[in-house]
């Protein structure tokens, strides 16, 4: 219980919340760019 205490408490807590946040929100981000690229039409004069 100490440890939710400090991580809701403190700046150090809180700064960390904010990292895990931020590098949720850019795997997602990622993730989303990549699946949209991945299901794209190849070019039409592209050769395989």
């Amino acid at each position: 219980m100490k440890a939710l205490t400090d991580l809701f408490s403190t700046d150090y807590g809180l700064m960390s919340i904010t990292g895990i946040a931020i590098m949720l929100i850019g795997i997602l981000g990622f993730a989303v760019v990549v699946r949209r690229k991945m299901n794209e039409a190849p070019p039409a004069g592209q050769k395989q």
